[in-house]
């Protein structure tokens, strides 16, 4: 399976209570409302967003790569509100060894609702159903409790903590690493 098959033309993804879809001009102000604050910005390895314009940048850079049949995140979208709470997607697909990482996130609102886990479920399902994925992983800033609570409530295992693993904002990070394969996604259905 070829990256382009999936992102080339991005599948919309349904849960009880959340739509995951393309990411639009439209999502904007929504968008900035969760990459400008500090909390939540804290532990990706993007810049908070100063302005709209840098939420608006970041969504014609997304345009781009779905244009371009590149891995590109999927919009959380709450159903009830009909907001753009955050975002999930496949980081890094490597379909020759069919391994994919998930990464993932949510507006400070919606924390503590199961909502990420409920996105980065449908995202596994999807890897594993539809992308021919035999293993899943995520990985986390080691002090992102929250994050690797996530990670545990979809059936993920924690393998081990990369020391001094990524650079990101100036800052060298412990890494935790957490994955699935697909033989154990099966065993919970």
């Amino acid at each position: 399976m070829e990256i382009k098959e999936i992102y080339g033309n991005l599948p919309q993804l349904q849960t009880e209570r959340l739509l995951l879809r393309k990411i639009t001009m439209q999502d904007a102000e929504d968008m900035f409302a969760y990459a400008s604050d500090e909390d939540v910005s804290r532990y990706v390895t993007w810049d908070t967003h100063r302005t709209i314009e840098d939420s608006k940048g970041f969504i014609h850079f997304i345009e781009q790569q779905y244009d371009n049949g590149a891995l590109a995140p999927w919009a959380i979208e709450d159903k009830e509100s009909g907001r753009m709470i955050g975002t999930v997607d496949f980081v890094i697909w490597k379909p020759q060894h069919q391994l994919a990482e998930i990464g993932y996130v949510l507006n400070k609102d919606y924390w503590g609702k199961g909502l990420m886990a409920e996105a980065a479920g449908e995202l596994l399902r999807f890897g594993f159903m539809e992308m021919d994925l035999v293993r899943v992983q995520a990985r986390c800033f080691a002090e992102n409790i929250g994050s690797g609570r996530v990670m545990e409530k979809i059936g993920m295992t924690y393998e081990g903590t990369q020391r001094k693993a990524a650079k990101i904002k100036g800052v060298h990070w412990d890494l935790r690493t957490f994955a699935i394969l697909k033989e154990e996604y099966e065993l919970q259905l």
